[in-house]
């Protein structure tokens, strides 16, 4: 499965009565209609919705649209209605008319004295007519599937890109892993050998020889700072979690939250492998993994 990623943008429209797509050729939908849809890092799914008034009825279905795709992340969808009738009138239908007659004879009929209807309030009453407004339902959900696919499709752009500088962190810190280990052997030598030299200064100064025993003491004091500073296990538990973060991204789907998990043991372990830092080169280590791991850390905040 790809990797996702949680911001995006698309957006989408049908056209104007007459037009030659079946899907824009809705005589009902006597305007053009456009959905924006705009996605940003959320730790859960928070979709918003700003639709008006012809719309708001069909926020239900438009959010079930939405949630089978979508995961995580702040969605704003915005809907709007242009009006595309020549001067922004909207002519009536035969079929309106007729129903408009056929009521006005009714009234007439108990209301001798009502005035007849005038072009204005024809007008007025075919740009207000509730089915009208209802047959916007297919439109809506037409337009705003096409513009989620789109969505999708550039959070899938996103999200590759993101996965791809993910990787080539994981490669730098694998190095940097490669380059602290040997440093432990060296170090546990380098002050054996301090410990020894200590003791024979100290033993020169009374005039002695050094004995076994002080040996046997410098080897002791070596083994000790030995333990003190091993990070065996640290540099082990990142190997585990670069392997990990590696097979992540590798599988896909919805794998952020996971990711910022994994990215916290890391820094975890990065933070550890400072503190018993006996040398200045395994500091310089330390330090790097951590500018690579805070790097990676604000990428998998927008990954789903």
């Amino acid at each position: 499965m790809p990797v996702y990623s949680m911001t995006g943008y698309a957006s989408g429209q049908n056209g104007p009565v007459g037009s030659h797509s079946e899907a824009e050729a809705r005589p009902t939908a006597a305007g053009r209609l456009g959905v924006e849809i705009r996605s940003v890092n959320s730790r859960f799914l928070d979709l918003t919705f700003k639709l008006p008034e012809e719309l708001r009825q069909h926020e239900t279905a438009l959010r079930e649209l939405l949630t089978g795709k979508l995961k995580r992340g702040k969605v704003e969808v915005r809907a709007a209605i242009e009006n595309t009738a020549q001067g922004g009138i909207v002519e009536p239908s035969v079929k309106l008319l007729q129903r408009l007659n056929g009521v006005q004879d009714g009234i007439k009929a108990w209301l001798p004295g009502a005035r007849e209807l005038s072009v204005a309030d024809v007008l007025r009453l075919a740009g207000g007519d509730g089915t009208t407004r209802g047959d916007w339902g297919s439109d809506l959900l037409d337009v705003a599937g096409k513009a989620l696919d789109a969505l999708m499709s550039a959070r899938q752009r996103e999200g590759a890109r993101l996965a791809k500088m993910l990787e080539a962190h994981l490669a730098q810190l694998r190095t940097l892993v490669e380059q602290a280990g040997p440093l432990i052997p060296q170090l546990v030598e380098q002050q054996r050998a301090r410990f020894l030299e200590r003791w024979q200064e100290a033993m020169g100064l009374t005039g002695g020889t050094l004995p076994e025993a002080a040996q046997d003491r410098a080897l002791n004091e070596a083994t000790a700072f030995a333990i003190r500073i091993d990070v065996a296990e640290e540099l082990t538990r990142l190997n585990s979690h670069l392997d990990e973060i590696e097979r992540l991204l590798k599988k896909g789907g919805e794998i952020g939250k996971r990711l910022d998990f994994l990215i916290q043991e890391l820094h975890r372990e990065a933070n550890t492998l400072g503190s018993k830092s006996a040398a200045l080169e395994l500091t310089r280590i330390g330090v790097d993994m951590k500018v690579l791991i805070e790097q990676m850390r604000e990428q998998v905040q927008n990954i789903e």
